[in-house]
């Protein structure tokens, strides 16, 4: 079964275009280095579910922002340890994005590793 590494992403909407060309890097590292999957989902209908917390809530938006929900997937845990470990490496490299570049607060940021126990 594959492994999945997941962000919830707090955006300012006058953010998302450049948070999209962010991704769009972000997509061309993870696949070059051999990611499976790539996905950058934007907050489209984000009304709560009867008796759910929903994403707003969750990711504690500010007026003016959307959510990401964003995965990447990977062979299993270790091939997301390799790609990872050269992803990171690529990075460290370019200066194109820097932390105080970024289009969110990383601070607000969710992520997380998943081991996929039912696929389809």
């Amino acid at each position: 079964m594959t492994y999945v590494d997941g962000f919830v992403i707090p955006v300012k909407k006058s953010n998302v275009k450049k948070y999209v060309k962010m991704a769009q890097w972000g997509k061309r590292v993870w696949m070059k280095h051999g990611a499976l999957q790539y996905f950058e989902c934007k907050g489209d209908d984000l009304k709560v579910m009867h008796g759910t917390l929903g994403f707003t809530k969750m990711a504690k938006l500010k007026q003016g922002e959307t959510v990401f929900f964003s995965f990447i997937v990977y062979k299993n845990k270790a091939h997301r340890n390799k790609v990872n470990k050269a992803v990171m490496k690529e990075m460290e490299k370019d200066t194109s994005w820097t932390p105080d570049m970024m289009p969110h607060d990383p601070k607000r940021m969710a992520y997380g590793g998943f081991k996929t126990l039912v696929q389809g």
